[in-house]
C-alpha cells in the first residue's frame, strides 16, 4: 500500500522536483520548473461524494489513458478540481498496485518535463 511518506520521497527523488504547501487549498504540491506534476490532498466533506474525505494523489495524464484508467480502476477518478480530461486523482486508500502508482507518477513527471524548454530540461539534468 502506498504511504504518504513513500510517495513524498518518490516524488522528491525526481530530478528538479520541488515541494510546497498551498495553504488556501490544503494541497502539498510537487512542481518541476514551476509547473505542477503532482499534488496530495484530502477534500473536505463539502466536496463531491466521490472525492470527499479521501486521501488523493492528483497527477497529469494522457487523456486517452486517463479515460481507460478511470474505466478499469475504481481507485482512479477524474482529476479533483483540475481539467478532468488531462488530470486524474488516485485514491491512496484503494487497492491499486504500487507499481501502477509509480508508473502514473513517472508518466506525470515525464509529461511536464517534456513540456519544459530544452534549456530548462538540460539545467534540471545538470547538463548546463
Amino acid at each position: 500500500m502506498v504511504t504518504l511518506e513513500w510517495l513524498d520521497a518518490y516524488l522528491l527523488g525526481k530530478p528538479g522536483a520541488e515541494k510546497d504547501f498551498k495553504e488556501e487549498w490544503g494541497w502539498w504540491r510537487y512542481q518541476l520548473g514551476g509547473k505542477l506534476f503532482a499534488a496530495t490532498l484530502r477534500p473536505s466533506e463539502q466536496h463531491a461524494r466521490e472525492y470527499a474525505g479521501r486521501d488523493l494523489l492528483t497527477l497529469k495524464c494522457d487523456p486517452v489513458w486517463a479515460e481507460q484508467l478511470c474505466e478499469v480502476h475504481a481507485g482512479i477518478l477524474p482529476g479533483f478540481y483540475m481539467n478532468k480530461r488531462n488530470w486524474i486523482s488516485v485514491d491512496l486508500q484503494s487497492a491499486l498496485p504500487d507499481d501502477l502508482v509509480r508508473e502514473l507518477c513517472d508518466h506525470s513527471y515525464n509529461l511536464i518535463f517534456g513540456g519544459l524548454t530544452k534549456k530548462l530540461q538540460r539545467q534540471i539534468l545538470g547538463e548546463e
